[in-house]
């Protein structure tokens, strides 16, 4: 019998080096180069995700490896609008199938329906996901420094940075800020969820915002479930949220997004 994986995170980067392969197989670098010259130039989200008050990434997510099914979204295209209406200054849409149900074709859908940029999110591991990423409409992508060594990391971040995507560095302890931060990421997403246990603090984004430099855009990620969660974050130096789970759950989350919007301004 194959080894079981270490942790969680390993059980999800080998289910998506599997499915990497087989879109590899039937879709070549030639083909996603091909389709670049059908895509808009990448949108910049730093301008305002650095307007005063808290900004909103807010994510099309059918469910998580720790939660199970969290929403039925038959129509992402339809959620993305209410986001864009509340007021999101970025949409992140999952594209792992395995655990959280996402595809390239929600990507496509969501690209078509609004002009807000959009996050790319995913386990990056290879520099054909953020090629494909590009192709398909996407203005960021994230890059897990959880899932990635130093020359991974700098290899992919300077890939994204070529073809004009914007990296959301994302970290989880001490040391994964410090390489975030000697990377030279603008945008470094503090998540409270440890995705090799699952387990979340939300003490973590306090802990490890002073560690980032004030002129680079900090985002609080997981755990966030209300306006007041959006304004304590922003007390310890956020400029934006990643809220995915409780706009997904929430009957109207185009009211949602605009009641954590522009929060401490």
């Amino acid at each position: 019998m194959p080894n079981s994986p270490a942790t969680v995170l390993d059980g999800i980067i080998a289910g998506v080096r599997e499915d990497l392969a087989a879109r590899q197989a039937t879709t070549s670098e030639a083909d996603l180069r091909a389709m670049l010259a059908d895509v808009e130039p990448a949108r910049d989200p730093m301008p305002s995700l650095r307007t005063p008050g808290s900004s909103v990434i807010s994510e099309v997510k059918r469910k998580s490896p720790s939660k199970g099914a969290l929403a039925d979204i038959p129509d992402p295209a339809e959620l993305a609008g209410a986001y864009a209406r509340g007021g999101a200054h970025a949409i992140s849409v999952l594209t792992e199938q395995r655990r959280f149900g996402g595809s390239l074709a929600d990507l496509d859908a969501v690209r078509a329906a609004v002009g807000v940029p959009i996050l790319r999110k995913d386990f990056v591991v290879e520099a054909y996901q953020v090629l494909e990423a590009r192709a398909h409409g996407a203005d960021l992508i994230l890059l897990m420094c959880s899932a990635l060594d130093d020359l991974q990391l700098k290899a992919l971040y300077g890939r994204a940075c070529e073809l004009g995507l914007t990296p959301l560095v994302e970290v989880h302890d001490e040391a994964e800020t410090e390489r975030a931060v000697e990377l030279g990421a603008e945008l470094i997403g503090v998540n409270a969820r440890n995705l090799k246990t699952l387990e979340i603090d939300t003490d973590v984004f306090g802990r490890l915002a002073p560690l980032i430099p004030d002129d680079r855009v900090k985002v609080a990620e997981s755990g966030i479930f209300s306006a007041a969660d959006v304004t304590r974050f922003v007390g310890e130096g956020a400029r934006a949220v990643l809220v995915g789970e409780a706009l997904v759950k929430d009957g109207d989350p185009e009211a949602a997004v605009r009641a954590m919007t522009g929060l401490g301004a």
